[in-house]
């Protein structure tokens, strides 16, 4: 494990379900050494019951989570960001904003579960699948010796995370 916080924010447009279980993931492996924070450029304003409804299923916290817009992260004085990960192929389109610090991007899009139309099980398997392929992702990023490799061999590493699909779909 790194012997420093590394800041981490997981953006999509509307921030109410896959960024947010991202932040809520990372928040729990990365047990202190990482930060996680979530944001859209249209945020829905709330957090998808599905979403919340997972997380508490998985034994993650869900305290402080809310959905809220990326201009919070680009404003002066907010956290120096290390790694931005964009979950949904929208936000990766969209001009995002100049992140302080200049962090380390890559791309890790999923299907919007808050999509899926179909009976509530059907909804909740949508969640389950895209929390279950979050957690792989977020899993192989931790594991990485972030300290020891180069910015190239980094981002190969990430963009290779990016391109893990569930082994369900």
């Amino acid at each position: 494990m790194p012997d420093r916080t590394y800041n981490v924010l997981f953006l999509c447009t509307g921030n109410s379900a896959r960024s947010v279980m991202a932040e809520a993931i990372l928040n729990q492996l990365g047990k202190g050494h990482f930060r996680a924070f979530s944001a859209g450029s249209h945020p829905s304003g709330q957090v998808h019951p599905l979403a919340i409804e997972q997380l508490q299923h998985a034994g993650i916290p869900i305290d402080g989570l809310r959905s809220k817009n990326w201009d919070e992260f680009a404003a002066p004085g907010a956290a120096h960001l290390d790694f931005v990960f964009t979950v949904c192929d929208k936000a990766a389109g969209e001009t995002c904003p100049v992140w302080p610090g200049q962090p380390m991007t890559a791309h890790w899009g999923i299907e919007d579960p808050a999509a899926v139309t179909g009976s509530d099980e059907e909804k909740r398997r949508a969640f389950l699948l895209t929390f279950s392929l979050l957690h792989r992702r977020i899993t192989l990023f931790l594991s990485l010796p972030l300290a020891k490799l180069d910015a190239m061999a980094l981002r190969r590493e990430l963009d290779g995370i990016g391109r893990l699909r569930d082994q369900n779909q």
